[in-house]
């Protein structure tokens, strides 16, 4: 029996507070915040729902699904369908421990060149429908619809979110929940009530009473040492924490930190919505089949990752300042370095010489078997963007012709296939489980 790829549409109340909207009082600030038209478009389960429209009959067929990782157990889930959820599977568990849970499930693969495919299907159909969007991640997408009321009718947000989330099916067979309001905070945490496949809306006036009903855990920001440090002080909610006064909570977090989170839990985020915004790194990484201890082999995994970061940052015509190698071992425990070079590289060389000395650093502190490896850039600078002026010595040298060799490679892969052309010494890609680089993950 094939199993229905998009769960049914969900329709949510709309949120209200009675009577129009209100020109200032609890948490309206009044003024141009007040009159913006945000929506939050998250894609249910993206890497699920891909998985299944690409695999029918396979992944398609199943409710419990694990997309991530491996049969045998090696890997992290990256998603996990609906119905898997409940036995608590989440992402970034090992499958191992997910399959323990919830024997019955199936695990595939990140389909990953599907999955960019139908986010650029999503982003597409949404930059038709909105005059602002903004890719926050791979599968959520906010829409700045400020001043379209005229053009759509004097249509409510809601009835806007509907009609969008109606159309993104019918054009990507994607299944979205969406969430509004005047903020993005408002509408992130809306987008979470309306799932799955539901719209839910926030009208101006209701930001602080909506943000004070969240969990503290949920609210974007608040991450687990900020979690810890209230929960210590008895604060488990946005209630407990607004009830404090202002001074104690300055000497128990930090004045600056106290402010942004009284402001936050009053509904209070004044960010814009920036169309087509920029990329703030980019990474790889891969999970071995089986544990491995040769650094020379290990070395040889990293080249790979090191070309596969290197033809990404080159065809989006940037450069990178910062180089970062991660490893996880047997235990589960991450470790991560990082690196600063004196100006932003591009070519194959440069990073891989940043990329090994980290690496041997990294192996320096551990004992055991590594069963994971990644690498990334960041600090990214477009190529016409004026040089910084090395104060020290420069850490990595890159020259016109090694940029120019990486060119060249990129083209001839381009070709005649991802396996035409490697350094010498790079081993015959293995049984290994590959996920999506960091800021392409699906949340719970």
């Amino acid at each position: 029996m094939s199993w229905p790829e998009h769960p049914p549409e969900v329709e949510r109340t709309e949120y209200t507070t009675g009577g129009g909207k209100p020109k200032g009082g609890a948490g309206s600030r009044g003024g141009a915040e007040d009159d913006r038209r945000i929506l939050l478009v998250d894609c249910d389960m993206f890497f699920v729902q891909v998985a299944r429209l690409a695999d029918p009959d396979g992944a398609g067929a199943t409710p419990y699904l694990l997309v991530g990782g491996s049969a045998t157990g090696r890997g992290v889930v990256t998603s996990a369908s609906y119905d898997a959820r409940p036995y608590g599977v989440r992402s970034g568990m090992s499958t191992a421990r997910a399959l323990r849970l919830c024997p019955a499930a199936t695990v595939v693969p990140v389909p990953r060149e599907e999955c960019g495919r139908r986010s650029r299907m999503v982003r597409r159909s949404l930059e038709a429908l909105a005059p602002v969007v903004e890719a926050a991640s791979v599968d959520e997408f906010y829409l700045d619809l400020t001043g379209t009321e005229r053009l759509f009718g004097g249509e409510s947000l809601a009835e806007t979110a509907r009609r969008i989330r109606r159309r993104i099916l019918e054009e990507t067979e994607i299944s979205v929940s969406v969430g509004g309001g005047t903020r993005k905070l408002v509408a992130k945490l809306a987008a979470e009530v309306a799932k799955p496949g539901g719209v839910h809306v926030v009208p101006a006036g209701g930001e602080e009473r909506f943000v004070r009903g969240c969990e503290l855990s949920r609210i974007p920001g608040i991450g687990p040492t900020l979690l810890a440090e209230l929960e210590k002080r008895g604060l488990r909610s946005p209630d407990d924490v607004l009830a404090v006064e202002e001074r104690w909570l300055e000497e128990w977090v930090g004045p600056r930190r106290a402010h942004w989170l009284r402001e936050r839990l009053r509904g209070v985020d004044p960010s814009p919505v920036l169309p087509r915004g920029e990329r703030k790194s980019v990474s790889a990484e891969r999970t071995f089949h089986e544990d491995l201890t040769d650094r020379g082999t290990l070395g040889s995994h990293l080249q790979r990752l090191v070309l596969s970061v290197g033809r990404d940052l080159r065809s989006r015509g940037v450069r990178a300042r910062t180089v970062t190698v991660k490893i996880r071992t047997r235990d589960f425990r991450t470790r991560t370095a990082a690196r600063t070079l004196s100006e932003a590289v591009e070519s194959d060389g440069a990073l891989a010489a940043a990329a090994r000395s980290l690496l041997q650093e990294l192996l320096g502190r551990i004992r055991g078997p590594v069963r994971l490896l990644g690498m990334g850039a960041s600090n990214l600078t477009r190529e016409g963007d004026a040089a910084q002026i090395p104060l020290l010595p420069r850490e990595a040298d890159e020259s016109p012709r090694e940029r120019a060799v990486s060119r060249i490679m990129d083209d001839l892969r381009n070709r005649f296939g991802d396996e035409a052309l490697f350094p010498a010494g790079i081993i015959p890609p293995g049984p290994t489980t590959s996920r999506p680089g960091k800021g392409d993950g699906e949340k719970p």
